[in-house]
């Protein structure tokens, strides 16, 4: 049984890692890893090939960077060749970025099966492009592998048969615990000199966030006082970069002399970065996931989560993007008020092995 398995983009690497791994536990299966190359310099992806073990892939598209539109569109030009020559028996996909739906598109118009890892998730903001990606993805797909309960309720909600869903865990997890141990040989905190539980690490990259400058706005005037209370460590993505020149924005950051702004970290730096913060301000949904298992206290920068099991679990806590709120969640923190840091269930490590026994079984 052949299943071409797809990664794009940073969020990918870490939720395929744990599958390859887990495929050879199950020799009637044969993986082929696509790389399409969404996400294609040497720290967003070859070093997270290398650091997570993940197997060189059996052919990357090098599609590059683009809109929307001309990205998803060159995926599936580039892709469909590929399942024409391999005629997979599945199409397995994790996520919700353009790599997702593209490859997913591709695979169903050709009458080959579609898996989707981590389906269900929902924030119900269509203007967030995941969102998308994620609503299409699940219509299209065969079987549809959760990493929450909510997952499994929105599915049902939205007419999915029962024995098409799974609750299985979740494969991020899975990565996050086999790799925590080298993590915390790394040297960043030297590095960084920085003092374990004595600094905050901020991610920003959303469109709504860092395009907008009013918005940009108003989260660095919460972060003027953060950092006057600690450093905060500021691993900063290539979209939030190239909007610092706009004006006002540039410098407010510079001003700012305990916001230290610094490159996007490989997955072992940045795990042991979060793992010793004393908080984690972020817009990310994976970071949400993360910080949950560390039991680092977070703030997400959002008005909604595609994961409020973290929320309603774990020791995350949307704050939106008002300066008010998020500051109103900073002085609860450093009150001692904290979340309750609960696991969820399932999250135990053994994702890709649920997996990997459902492919086999079902297949």
């Amino acid at each position: 049984m052949k299943i071409i398995n797809i990664v794009g983009a940073r969020p990918n690497f870490m939720k395929i890692a744990p599958l390859m791994e887990a495929y050879r536990g199950a020799p009637r299966i044969r993986p082929l890893l696509v790389h399409t190359g969404q996400h294609y310099d040497e720290r967003m992806s070859d070093l997270f090939f290398r650091q997570l073990g993940i197997p060189q892939p059996d052919l990357n598209l090098e599609v590059g960077s683009g809109s929307h539109a001309a990205q998803t569109a060159a995926i599936m030009t580039a892709f469909e060749p590929v399942v024409l020559e391999h005629k997979p028996d599945a199409v397995l996909v994790v996520g919700d970025v353009n790599s997702t739906i593209a490859c997913g598109l591709v695979a169903v118009k050709l009458g080959v099966r579609l898996i989707h890892v981590e389906a269900g998730l929902r924030s119900f903001d269509r203007t967030m492009p995941e969102e998308i990606n994620r609503v299409l993805t699940d219509a299209i797909s065969d079987l549809l592998f959760c990493t929450e309960q909510s997952g499994v309720d929105n599915l049902r909600r939205e007419g999915v048969n029962a024995d098409r869903i799974h609750l299985v865990g979740n494969v991020m997890i899975d990565t996050l615990l086999r790799q925590k141990e080298r993590a915390a040989a790394s040297p960043i905190l030297d590095e960084l000199h920085l003092t374990p539980g004595q600094y905050v690490v901020l991610t920003l990259h959303r469109p709504a966030n860092v395009d907008d400058p009013a918005v940009f706005g108003r989260i660095l005037a919460a972060l003027e006082e953060v950092q006057r209370e600690m450093p905060v460590v500021f691993p900063i993505h290539p979209r939030t970069r190239a909007n610092l020149g706009r004006p006002g924005l540039i410098g407010r950051i510079e001003a700012m002399g305990n916001l230290r702004l610094i490159d996007p970290a490989g997955y072992l730096d940045f795990l042991k970065l979060t793992s010793s913060a004393y908080a984690v301000l972020t817009d990310s949904g994976g970071i949400q996931e993360e910080t949950t298992i560390l039991r680092v206290p977070c703030l997400t920068l959002r008005e909604n989560t595609e994961r409020p099991v973290t929320a309603e679990l774990g020791s995350n806590r949307l704050v939106g993007t008002r300066t008010e709120s998020i500051l109103e969640a900073w002085r609860d923190l450093r009150a001692g008020r904290r979340g309750t840091g609960g696991i969820p269930p399932l999250w135990d490590g053994r994702a890709a092995e649920r997996i990997v026994k459902v492919l086999d079984e079902k297949l």
